[in-house]
């Protein structure tokens, strides 16, 4: 975790807190409001334009936030290329072929960088991107705090064994989003990103082929763009209006459509199924769960005051 205080005298109690760990690192919303005042809206429209270009792109850049954070906290470790001193996250079995949105990034970034050189982070660009798509796509909206720095190496081994998987049973859901510091209420909420985008065969066919906690006539639907063997590639939206932003997700899992093993998991028997009842009738109170969700996902750890750099590139340290 880093800190930053904005003065250089630490009181005894904030001293003593700072020793604990227990101090947060500050983020603000105003972070570039002098600095470069036009970031926030540079980076919709860029959003804006790629979402209108390919819907899909929306959840792409909403997953590229939340791997991000998961693996060592909201630093962009995500977006670093292998080098000679460090294999990078993008190869690890949870990003690997499956991880897009790289392009949109550096699009955005290019265009920062002419705005205003060297100023707004990557680890940023991220969290607002993030909230642009979700709400281009008819979503909720929250106030991103801002001033993360961008980390200067990464992990391949922690993106492989820090992000929760597809074919968890609850148990382990909730075990991977505590680890982190969410309880198991949020991580259902967070779990509500998967009302919008696709996800390929291979991820859902034993799903689809092996389970019973499933419609029939959806498992039916499903095979038919997913072959037993082959096809792996092949993608499936998430819910039932996956280029919308709302609470199908839920509802879908609530009468057995849920797409892939983990999220039918929120509503089979056990300790999550209120919450997605409740979330399947208001979608209000999901919204405003989800922005609340997605603040205290981007204080992940993130490196602030002196600590990482702004990368100039995304994709490399300077």
């Amino acid at each position: 975790m880093a800190f930053f205080f904005s003065s250089s005298i630490l009181s005894f109690p904030t001293l003593f807190l700072f020793m604990l760990g227990i101090a947060s690192a500050q983020l603000s919303s105003n972070f570039y409001s002098s600095s470069c005042p036009t970031a926030l809206s540079i980076i919709q429209g860029a959003v804006s334009t790629a979402v209108s270009k390919e819907n899909r792109m929306g959840a792409s850049l909403l997953r590229l936030h939340f791997h991000d954070c998961f693996v060592n906290g909201c630093d962009a470790s995500v977006l670093l290329d292998d080098t000679t001193n460090f294999t990078g996250e993008k190869t690890a079995g949870p990003n690997n072929d499956s991880l897009r949105g790289y392009e949109v990034i550096d699009t955005i970034k290019s265009q920062l960088e002419k705005q205003c050189s060297g100023v707004v982070s990557c680890a940023d660009i991220l969290a607002v991107a993030a909230r642009d798509s979700v709400v281009k796509l008819g979503g909720t909206t929250w106030t991103v705090p801002l001033g993360r720095r961008d980390a200067t190496t990464a992990s391949f081994n922690d993106a492989q064994n820090n992000l929760p998987s597809p074919f968890s049973d609850l148990s382990a859901l909730i075990s991977a989003f505590s680890n982190k510091g969410f309880t198991a209420p949020e991580m259902v909420t967070l779990s509500g990103g998967h009302t919008i985008g696709q996800v390929k065969c291979s991820i859902i066919r034993t799903r689809i082929y092996n389970e019973t906690n499933i419609d029939s006539n959806f498992a039916a639907s499903l095979k038919k763009n997913c072959p037993s063997t082959g096809g792996d590639s092949n993608l499936s939206p998430l819910d039932q209006t996956a280029r919308v932003f709302d609470n199908t997700y839920f509802k879908d899992l609530v009468i057995k459509k849920g797409v892939m093993h983990s999220d039918q998991q929120l509503f089979n028997g056990g300790s999550t199924d209120s919450q997605v009842n409740t979330y399947s009738q208001n979608s209000a109170m999901f919204f405003s769960d989800f922005g609340s969700a997605m603040i205290k996902m981007g204080n992940l750890s993130p490196l602030t005051g002196s600590n990482g750099e702004i990368r100039t590139n995304c994709r490399k340290t300077n």
